[in-house]
């Protein structure tokens, strides 16, 4: 079973963590951090037919 990792940015600073497993409120720059979510890949482009 593969561990999940969520990524957080600071939008103050740009700071960029990852976190496995349990974490508390992740603060940067006195402000709290924000969830990255994956982006989705788009149709199109060169690599789709």
């Amino acid at each position: 079973m593969a561990d999940e990792k969520e990524t957080y940015r600071c939008n103050v600073c740009g700071n960029v963590v990852e976190v496995k497993g349990e974490k508390e409120e992740l603060t940067c720059c006195g402000e709290p951090m924000v969830k990255v979510e994956e982006e989705k890949p788009k149709r199109g482009g060169c690599c789709s037919r």
